[in-house]
């Protein structure tokens, strides 16, 4: 079976790339989820792209010319210059969560270790580190003077990637653990 590739899309035209693709035999996968959508008068359920501005396609690689001359594809996802397959459970999961029926949402996309903010919430512009994501987030919040920590469970859907990290303190700690000034 062939790999799955996600592809990138001129902005707004996934199903335009997905027909393209289709009419030149490429299995192509555009996940769409149903969200509401509300205007100054109304409120309207639509089917919505999950991720704007991909969508995924199998083939070979000795077909990846013919994948990136299609209409409205940009660039197939790559580490460098080799394309990333998508692993076929991933994709088989994000179809598992459409087919629910229940309500997605897009969240950042986090890992153990990573410093990361709390957006909103009590905790709003808190910083820290992720250290477990088990059902909840916890987030770690050290205070390196004194040498301790703090943590927390948080909703994903609170947490933002921080891209600047609080600077280290590069002292050196006494025996007792207590930092040298």
């Amino acid at each position: 079976m062939q790999p799955w590739y996600a592809l990138t899309i001129h902005p707004k035209h996934e199903h335009l790339a997905a027909r393209g693709l289709r009419a030149q035999g490429f299995e192509v996968y555009l996940p769409l989820h149903r969200a509401r959508r509300r205007w100054s008068d109304r409120t309207k359920s639509l089917d919505m792209v999950l991720f704007p501005g991909y969508l995924f396609c199998r083939f070979v690689t000795a077909d990846k010319l013919r994948v990136m001359t299609s209409t409205a594809v940009r660039g197939i996802v790559r580490n460098g210059r080799e394309p990333i397959p998508v692993d076929n459970t991933e994709i088989e999961s994000i179809r598992t969560l459409i087919a629910s029926g229940r309500p997605i949402d897009m969240c950042p996309f986090l890992r153990v270790g990573e410093h990361v903010r709390i957006s909103h919430g009590p905790f709003e512009s808190v910083r820290g580190v992720i250290v477990r994501a088990d059902e909840n987030w916890r987030v770690v919040v050290s205070v390196e003077a004194l040498g301790c920590s703090v943590s927390v469970e948080v909703d994903a859907g609170q947490l933002l990637p921080d891209r600047k990290p609080p600077a280290t303190i590069h002292k050196e700690r006494t025996a007792h653990g207590h930092l040298q000034a």
